[in-house]
C-alpha cells in the first residue's frame, strides 16, 4: 500500500529531507539543539527545533523547491535531518562540549551544517566547531540584540563576546543587522541597525553585507527576534520595531554566492503563540533560505 504524506502526516524531518544517523555522504545536514538555559528572559526555545520542523512541512511541501528559489535543494543536493543533539538537559556545563563534538563530527564527515535552536547561546559551540575546521569566520548576524555584552557569564547575550575573545570571529569582516537595543561595544563589527534597515531597501543591506564579508568564509546566524513581534511573537526577548519576513528573505536571498559554510536559526519558543504558529513558520522559512545559501556556497566549491 502506498502512503501519501501531506502537511499533516508522515515523518517529521526538516523540509521533509528525511532522517539519517550520520552525515557521511550528505551535503546539507540539519541538527536540532533543544536548549534554553541561556535565556535571560522567557524560556521555551528548547521546543524550537520541534516547532520549526513541524512548520517546515508546509515550507517544503512542493517538490520543485522553496519559492522563489528555482530548484529543489533536496533533489540537487543530498540533504538529511540528523535529529537533535542531547545529553545536556538541565546541565548547562555539558552543553558546549556535547554540541561542539556533534557538530565537528558532522563537519568532518563533509556536510555543511544548518542548526536549529534553542536559545542563541548554542551558537557558541557551533562556532567553535566550524572555526576548528575552517579557521576564524566572518559573522553575519541577524538579531534585535548585539549578544556581545562583556560579561563572563554564559548566556544568550554574551556568546559572541566569548567567540570574539576566543578568536573564532573575524570582526573586520563581520556584520550585525537589525539591532534595536543598547550596544555598548561593537568590538569592531559593522552595525546596520533596525532604523537603517527600515530606512533602506533590502538591496542596500545586501550590498553592505557583501562589501563587508567579501570572499571570507562566513557563518550566518538568524535570531528570530530580528523580525518585528508582529511577525514573530513567540520568542524569549521580543523587541518592537523590526523588519518583516519578506524583507528578511529578500536580504537572505541576496547573499547568494557568499562563502557561507554554516548557519543557524534560533530563539523560536512555540508555546508563546496560538495555533497558527507564525513564528515557527517564519523560522522554518528563514531556515530553508539558509540551507539554500549553504547549497549555493557548495556549488562554488565544485566549479
Amino acid at each position: 500500500m502506498t502512503l501519501w504524506e501531506d502537511e499533516y502526516s508522515g515523518d517529521i524531518s526538516f523540509l521533509r529531507a528525511g532522517r539519517s544517523d550520520s552525515a557521511t555522504g550528505v551535503d546539507i545536514a540539519v541538527l536540532g539543539v533543544p536548549y534554553d538555559l541561556g535565556t535571560t528572559g522567557r524560556p521555551g526555545a528548547r521546543f524550537g527545533p520541534r516547532g520549526v520542523r513541524e512548520q517546515s512541512l508546509f515550507v517544503g511541501d512542493y517538490k520543485w523547491g522553496v519559492w522563489p528559489w528555482d530548484y529543489d535543494i533536496r533533489s540537487d543536493f543530498k540533504m538529511r535531518d540528523i535529529g537533535d543533539v542531547t545529553g545536556f538537559n538541565a546541565y548547562p556545563e555539558r552543553l558546549c562540549p556535547v554540541v561542539e563534538q556533534a557538530a565537528r563530527i558532522i563537519l568532518t564527515e563533509g556536510a555543511s551544517l544548518f542548526s536549529i535552536g534553542g536559545d542563541h547561546f548554542v551558537s557558541l559551540p557551533l562556532l567553535r566547531a566550524h572555526a576548528a575546521v575552517h579557521g576564524p569566520l566572518a559573522l553575519i548576524h541577524f538579531d534585535a540584540h548585539s549578544d556581545t555584552w562583556i560579561n563572563e557569564d554564559l548566556t544568550h547575550g554574551t556568546m559572541f563576546y566569548h567567540a570574539i575573545k576566543e578568536g573564532l570571529i573575524d570582526t573586520e569582516h563581520s556584520v550585525q543587522i537589525g539591532l534595536r537595543t543598547p550596544n555598548p561595544d561593537s568590538h569592531g563589527i559593522l552595525n546596520l541597525d533596525a532604523n537603517f534597515c527600515l530606512g533602506n531597501p533590502a538591496s542596500e543591506i545586501v550590498k553592505r553585507i557583501r562589501e563587508r564579508v567579501g570572499n571570507k568564509k562566513a557563518y550566518l546566524t538568524f535570531d528570530i527576534d530580528f523580525l518585528d513581534p508582529a511577525y514573530a511573537p513567540a520568542t524569549g526577548t521580543p523587541v518592537a520595531g523590526g523588519p518583516n519576513v519578506a524583507y528578511a528573505r529578500n536580504v537572505l536571498q541576496g547573499l547568494k554566492g557568499l562563502n557561507i559554510i554554516g548557519g543557524d536559526q534560533v530563539e523560536v519558543a512555540p508555546h508563546y503563540e496560538g495555533a497558527g504558529q507564525i513564528t515557527a513558520l517564519a523560522g522554518a522559512t528563514v531556515g530553508a533560505d539558509i540551507c539554500y545559501l549553504l547549497a549555493e556556497a557548495r556549488k562554488l566549491l565544485s566549479v
